[in-house]
């Protein structure tokens, strides 16, 4: 199934404007969270195609959220990608362990990025 809505999930404003820009001039529809709260509850209501997740967030963090997501039947089949400056091989693990598909380090390679949704369509 081609990747058509993207929820970027970042509490930083200017993360959040950089990945809404690089992926709606693609065509993608783009919706936004600001911590792992809101993203827990706008995934089960907007049902994206994809979920980027930062890690550091203030609240229910980016692990957290992901855990939640990823386990509940509704959300279960939506594939999360962490976007993070945790760039230790124990967060990576842990990411994939609490559920994420891939998980990329900041700074965010825009083209990396794209062949990596483009692989999930």
């Amino acid at each position: 199934m081609p990747v058509k809505k993207i929820m970027v999930v970042d509490d930083s404003p200017t993360e959040r404007f950089f990945l809404q820009e690089l992926l709606s001039k693609r065509g993608y529809s783009i919706v936004t969270a600001e911590n792992g709260e809101d993203a827990v509850a706008k995934a089960a209501k907007e049902m994206p195609d994809l979920i980027l997740m930062d890690v550091v967030m203030p609240g229910l963090n980016g692990f957290q959220a992901t855990r939640a997501i990823s386990k509940a039947p509704e959300t279960a089949h939506i594939p999360i990608f962490m976007c993070t400056t945790k760039d230790q091989e124990t967060d990576k693990i842990w990411g994939v362990r609490q559920g994420a598909k891939d998980y990329l380090v900041k700074p965010i390679n825009g083209d990396e990025l794209l062949e990596k949704i483009k692989a999930l369509g």
